[in-house]
């Protein structure tokens, strides 16, 4: 069996929630793409990095079913594990840096994939949503306290691999962060946190605590 290390990324302040991913540190091992996405399917993570240079950070995503250029929270884990300055994906240089207990990584709205943002009127009726039908991929949204920039969020992939609500997402965090172009605090999922930040020039930081599993 290829050695992994499990993180648990966007954990809140207790350590709890996070999203896991799997790490593959020595990427040789299976340098096929066709046998990377057979270990992804196998694992079952929602992603998976393979670290194909760990001095230079450059790494390759995958879902159970595809891969990805670029994606968030794989992107913030891996940055922490790795204490790398930058990662190297196929979408482009994603800048890392550690923060105290938060790990960031700067990346650009258009390297996110397609996400629908549905806002809602408050926290209480995101809470209240039920998993949508299969289909579109909806990250829904309220503010808890718009002065403060705090945001309640659940996301709901449309039973894509599998997966009814996803508990954390760096990429859809980073959209909702270019579009209102503000610092957000979203508390997602069960009680996941992310913390964004938009740059200049089109960048967009995100962080979140990162924890080893095993």
């Amino acid at each position: 069996m290829t050695d992994y290390d499990v993180l648990r990324v966007f954990c809140g302040p207790d350590g709890g929630y996070g999203n896991e991913l799997g790490v593959v540190r020595d990427g040789s091992v299976l340098p096929e793409r066709s046998d990377r996405q057979e270990l992804a399917a196998k694992l079952g993570f929602s992603e998976t990095v393979f670290v194909d240079d760990p001095e230079r950070g450059v790494i390759d995503i995958y879902t159970p079913t595809l891969r990805l250029p670029f994606a968030g929270h794989p992107c913030v884990g891996t940055a922490w594990l790795l204490d790398v300055p930058e990662l190297v994906t196929p979408a482009g240089v994603v800048g890392a840096r550690l923060d105290g207990e938060f790990s960031w990584i700067e990346a650009r709205a258009e390297w996110a994939p397609p996400r629908t943002l549905r806002q809602y009127a408050s926290a209480a009726e995101v809470d209240a949503l039920d998993v949508p039908p299969p289909g579109e991929w909806i990250y829904a949204w309220a503010w808890e306290d718009e002065a403060a920039g705090r945001i309640r969020a659940r996301a709901f992939p449309g039973r894509n691999d599998g997966i009814d609500e996803d508990e954390a997402t760096g990429a859809a965090a980073l959209l909702l962060t270019d579009r209102l172009g503000r610092a957000l605090n979203i508390t997602q999922g069960g009680g996941s946190q992310i913390l964004t930040a938009p740059q200049p020039e089109g960048w967009v930081e995100v962080g979140g605590r990162v924890f080893l599993e095993r």
